[in-house]
């Protein structure tokens, strides 16, 4: 499948086979699902792109994007080997797997150099909204590296008007939230600018925002 194996989070996998992979990365399957790909294709995207999906587990999104995008043009990365098993084997299916080659890889340091492409488009479906600042700027810095020239990355995250105490340590099952600053802040040490958009339809009412790559140098 494409798949390079690196060590997890602090949190077990056990969860996916106690609770279902659908329920495993937040549940609401289809209205979160479809809602990634069709954003993206508002904002432009094209069959004939290359998209990085960051924390893309059971393929929630990812069953949707790797089927409109052409073969090999799909690139997941998540830290559950299990979450990505399921979404290939009970979602996505052998026959559409073949077909489109989708690639994957196993990390929880977000290891985007083990890809063969370079993504143009990236989506992170509330990846931030469960990471400490040092890690959304490790994430950020690491894609900027690897990104094609022009990449638009969009990621969901808790917005609020005032910095909140967060959890000490990015974990599955605690939430973040931080201000547009603090965004714009993570933003600029990972190497792009933070565009903030807001409203996307999330049905938790998660805000979006755009990176784009800060020109090297």
């Amino acid at each position: 499948m494409g798949i390079a194996l690196m060590p997890v989070w602090e949190d077990s996998a056990d969860s996916v086979h106690d609770h279902g992979h659908r329920d495993s990365v937040g549940g609401l399957w289809d209205e979160i699902g479809r809602l990634q790909l069709d954003f993206l294709v508002q904002q432009g995207l094209r069959p004939e792109d290359v998209v990085v999906d960051v924390a893309c587990g059971s393929l929630r999104g990812g069953v949707h994007l790797i089927r409109y995008l052409e073969p090999g043009h799909y690139l997941g990365i998540d830290k559950k080997i299990e979450l990505v098993i399921y979404g290939v084997g009970a979602e996505l299916g052998l026959d559409t797997y073949r077909e489109k080659r989708p690639r994957f890889v196993i990390s929880d340091r977000f290891d985007f150099d083990r890809f063969e492409r370079r993504p143009n488009f990236g989506i992170g479906q509330s990846i931030f909204t469960h990471l400490a600042a040092e890690d959304i700027i490790l994430c950020l810095r690491k894609l900027r590296l690897q990104a094609a020239d022009g990449c638009r990355f969009f990621a969901s995250y808790r917005d609020v008007p005032s910095a909140r105490e967060n959890p000490p340590r990015s974990h599955s099952h605690e939430v973040f939230d931080y201000t547009r600053d603090q965004m714009t802040g993570f933003a600029a040490e990972g190497g792009w600018t933070f565009d903030y958009i807001g409203d996307w339809k999330h049905p938790r009412h998660l805000k979006m925002a755009a990176f784009t790559p800060r020109p090297a140098g």
